[in-house]
């Protein structure tokens, strides 16, 4: 109806013909071939006069009938001689030479499509008989308003499931693929691929895979309209989520790299753009060995557009690395983040598919490294203890025997344990960060120490035995030289203010606590060899501070006899291995004790490539803000808890420098971000990472804007439920900052949080409610806007609920006196009327016993008949009328309350004012209590 106003000057004559003088823009809701039923001067039946008008030389007339159609169909369908005489006029008319009649007819196939499948049962064969050839003819209509009615029009049937499979694949797609071939018109190619792209998700995966991923696949190299190539990149994440995993590897995936290196800056910042719904679609090793490298290329492009769009899509991309069983969590259907419960020890062949904790899945690898036996069912903690010890095991006897092989070339044995050590390292990185700094594994003893450093200084320059040299000469070897480091060591400590000789003293030390494993290590193989010939495990090492070293602490490492008692000595170490090698240990020293190389190790982890997860960490670097996107710190924190889910709680330390510096950015808006999300990522971390990382910075953003703040009240019970009791009351002092805000006529601040305190009452027990909360809903029960003091007033009758739930009949009691002093006896006409809605509240939710309620509530009700404001005795009439009388207690037989309300009802029905006397003589429609704008006047 919107165009009919543009004929209203020049067309009125034929509107008045038609039977309406006032046709104009408010006739709406008028039906628009109305005057088909209006007998004329023509005296022709409805249809014939249809026809008349539908092919009147008059272009209105015309286009009144088009738009009408759906009418015309509803008047015309039940005949079936009519519907068919209706049809053949709607395809004489969709050959109209006037593009406005076109359009119009076009606009109107869809709901006649959907009115036709509801009352027609021959729907599917009428339709793809008349309707559907018109829809696709208009695709090629020369006029753009009609191809784009037209378009539009045909993906609106697509989705509604109206066009059958047999048209889609024999009139839909031919006709696209010829609208998009080489030699088609540039226009409609574009227009064809942007329906192509459209209606992927709307047909089967099959029809999409044969009859359209070909052209598709040609239009993404289309060298000739940079346009086309753009809409197939904006829309690749839905063409590959069409086709499938397979699909997507074997033929888009080649595409897609040529696009992310498209000459035209616009395409690659497309590709950057749906790189998530990309990745969501391939396999893991894919998305890690392909899409990765190509996504740091996007990052690093030259157009600073591209690399904005890029970042944007890090933190998404990212999240497509997330494994739900390593995380420990799962979505629900509504879209809330939950812990995923723990389960019992799986059986048969998906033994491995649930994990009950991230630790588990990093102690599960470690098996498979190790080769050691499966205990899934097990502590994880444990789990993880016990491979660690196994891998230290296998490393220390593959050292051993490497010292004591004949003729080992010294550059090859460098090499070699080269290797274990970094494999080493790895492995034993993976156990630290399964572990996490909360196992009490770490506390009682320190980390086994990386002797095979120490190792290699004390093998260099040493004569090698045989192999069939016996156990007990190399034993006697490592004894003399224990004796021997012992004199350096008691030598030096006149020296030990000299930094070097410090250095010295550590090198030693490590020497003497190598020469000492090695003893005992090969004592106890020789002896399980006798027994069973298996290696023993490896026994914690000693670890000397050279400030400590004195002689009490050299007399109390094991000597010889304590050792072994070996045959007489053969060899003695040469001590000049140290000295030489000196240098070395003290540059590997200063690179453990280095604080920038610690922390560089603390970004390590195994879920997602480095390099992604070092670009998404750059993101809070200043000069991204100048190089990249302004706003680049804001995207860094909207992701943040998809990139804390996918790396799991036992990586967060990777992610928690970034998180603070996030929450001190000087942006308001990135910390509102966080705010926001807070409660998502105390989710993800669990309640003692939250204590211990999240909780200080929610104490921030308490004190923050309130723009800020509004994040964390929006989801204060979310957050406050996640911590220890103990931890939570802390809170309960703080929660009435929340009342003041930075503008006071921020209402809306104060009806949220009345909002999260009525959910908040469930966290504490009735005394902390009656001490904290209490004064909080009071005095929002008297703010200046009326939303606020309504939702408070629910908060009370929550909190009257609460105690007499946990049976704090006392509380309850003295909460009532003061209610009655607060809102009975005020002074203003608000709160007299406030105290009958919360009565009337009590009584409809049942939060206290009926007979309380008429000893203590309900004298004071009924005396608010004789209150002067007409609006106070509304309320108590809709009280009395629609609550107290519908309930049992009240309507039994007996009982001595009844003819006090009945009398007080029967003042009410007599009163002077209309509304009082209206609401205490109508009976309840429903038992809900509903508040109606007479309730909420000031």
């Amino acid at each position: 109806m919107a165009g009919i106003p543009l004929y209203f000057v020049d067309l009125q004559d034929d509107l008045d013909d038609f039977g309406f003088e006032d046709y104009g823009p408010d006739c709406d809701s008028m039906r628009i071939t109305a005057f088909l039923d209006i007998p004329g001067q023509d005296n022709l039946a409805p249809l014939a006069r249809l026809e008349k008008y539908a092919f009147s030389d008059n272009i209105f007339n015309r286009q009144i009938i088009a738009r009408g159609l759906l009418d015309v169909f509803r008047d015309f369908s039940h005949n079936e001689e009519d519907y068919l005489t209706v049809m053949a006029i709607v395809v004489r008319l969709a050959e109209d030479t006037e593009p406005t009649v076109r359009t119009e007819l076009m606009e109107q196939i869809p709901p006649i499509a959907i009115f036709l499948q509801e009352s027609r049962p021959n729907f599917p064969t009428s339709f793809s008989e008349y309707l559907m050839p018109i829809v696709v003819r208009y695709l090629t209509d020369p006029n753009n308003q009609v191809r784009k009615a037209s378009q539009d029009s045909l993906l609106i049937l697509l989705e509604q499931g109206l066009v059958g499979q047999y048209d889609i694949e024999n009139k839909v797609c031919p006709i696209l693929l010829d609208l998009s071939a080489p030699e088609s018109d540039d226009e409609y190619k574009v227009e064809a691929v942007n329906i192509i792209c459209k209606m992927a998700s709307m047909v089967n995966k099959s029809t999409v895979e044969q009859l359209l991923l070909p052209r598709f696949c040609e239009l993404c190299g289309d060298g000739k309209l940079f346009q086309v190539r753009k809409v197939c990149a904006a829309n690749f994440g839905d063409i590959c989520n069409a086709v499938g995993q397979e699909a997507t590897e074997k033929n888009l995936i080649p595409k897609f790299f040529e696009l992310c290196s498209d000459s035209v800056w616009g395409m690659r910042k497309a590709c950057a753009e749906c790189f998530m719904a990309v990745s969501y679609t391939i396999s893991p090793e894919v998305r890690r060995s392909k899409l990765s490298p190509l996504f740091i290329s996007l990052i690093s492009d030259p157009c600073r557009w591209v690399r904005q769009a890029a970042f944007q899509s890090l933190g998404p991309f990212i999240s497509t690395f997330a494994n739900p069983s390593s995380a420990g969590l799962y979505i629900r259907e509504d879209g809330t983040l939950s812990i995923r419960p723990s389960s019992p020890c799986p059986t048969g062949n998906n033994a491995n598919d649930v994990l009950s904790s991230p630790e588990e899945q990093v102690g599960e690898k470690l098996e498979s490294l190790t080769d050691g036996p499966s205990a899934i069912c097990e502590n994880s903690n444990s789990d993880a203890t016990e491979d660690s010890s196994a891998i230290q095991v296998n490393i220390g006897v593959d050292q051993t025997i490497l010292t004591q092989s004949d003729n080992a070339d010294p550059y090859v044995t460098k090499d070699i344990k080269e290797c274990q050590i970094n494999s080493y390292q790895e492995v034993n990185s993976r156990v630290q960060s399964a572990e996490d700094v909360f196992n009490t594994f770490l506390y009682w003893r320190p980390p086994l120490p990386d002797i095979s450093q120490d190792l290699e200084l004390l093998q260099c320059k040493t004569e090698i035995h045989e192999e069939s040299c016996p156990v007990s000469e190399v034993l006697c070897n490592n004894c003399v030289a224990s004796s021997e480091i012992k004199k350096v060591l008691q030598s030096l400590q006149e020296h030990m203010d000299d930094p070097d000789v410090q250095a010295q003293v550590q090198v030693l030390s490590a020497a003497l606590r190598a020469a000492h494993l090695d003893s005992v290590g090969c004592y106890e193989i020789k002896q399980n060899e006798e027994v069973n010939g298996n290696y023993p495990e490896d026994t914690p090492g000693l670890v000397l501070d050279p400030s400590s070293v004195n002689e009490s602490t050299l007399s109390s490492l094991p000597s010889q006899d304590e050792a072994i008692n070996p045959p007489s000595p053969t060899v003695i170490k040469n001590m000049d291995s140290e000295e030489q090698h000196s240098g070395d240990n003290k540059a590997l020293e200063a690179e453990k004790n280095d604080p920038l190389h610690e922390e560089e190790k603390s970004k390590l982890q195994d879920i997602i490539p480095q390099p992604l997860l070092d670009q998404y960490l750059s993101m809070t670097d200043p000069a991204r803000a100048q190089t990249v996107d302004t706003e680049i710190a804001k995207h860094c924190a909207y992701s943040l808890p998809g990139v804390a889910l996918t790396l799991g709680r036992q990586n967060w330390h990777c992610l928690k420098d970034t998180y603070e510096t996030l929450a001190s950015d000087v942006q308001w808006k990135v910390r509102r971000t966080l705010a926001f999300s807070i409660h998502e990522l105390a989710v993800i971390l669990g309640d003692q990472l939250t204590a211990a990382d999240l909780v200080p910075i929610f104490n921030g953003f308490l004190k923050d804007l309130d723009e800020v703040r509004i994040g964390i009240l929006k989801h204060l019970y979310d957050f406050l439920k996640l911590l220890h009791a103990d931890k939570r009351r802390e809170y309960l002092y703080q929660l009435q900052e929340f009342v003041v805000t930075d503008n006071s006529r921020n209402w809306r601040f104060r009806y949220e949080l009345a909002e999260q305190l009525i959910l908040i009452l469930e966290l504490y027990n009735p005394n902390d409610v009656y001490d904290y909360l209490r004064h909080i809903a009071l005095t929002l029960c008297s703010d200046k806007v009326s939303e606020v003091r309504w939702i408070s007033f629910k908060l009370v009758v929550a909190i009257l609920q609460k105690f007499y739930a946990n049976s704090a009949n006392s509380l309850g009691l003295n909460f009532i006196n003061e209610l009655i002093v607060r809102f009975r006896h005020c002074s203003k006409w608000v709160g007299r009327q406030a105290f009958a809605f919360i009565c009337q509240a009590v009584v409809e939710e049942e939060c206290m016993p009926a007979d309380h309620f008429v000893e203590h509530l309900l004298p004071s009700l009924l005396s608010l008949a004789s209150d002067p404001v007409p609006n106070v005795r509304v309320l108590l009439a809709k009280a009395l009328r629609q609550t107290l009388l519908e309930k049992v207690y009240f309507r039994s037989v007996g009982n001595p309350h009844l003819e006090a309300v009945e009398e007080t009802v029967l003042v009410l029905q007599a009163d002077r004012d209309q509304d009082v006397s209206f609401f205490a003589t109508i009976k309840p429609k429903h038992n809900n209590m509903h508040i109606t704008s007479l309730e909420k006047q000031n």
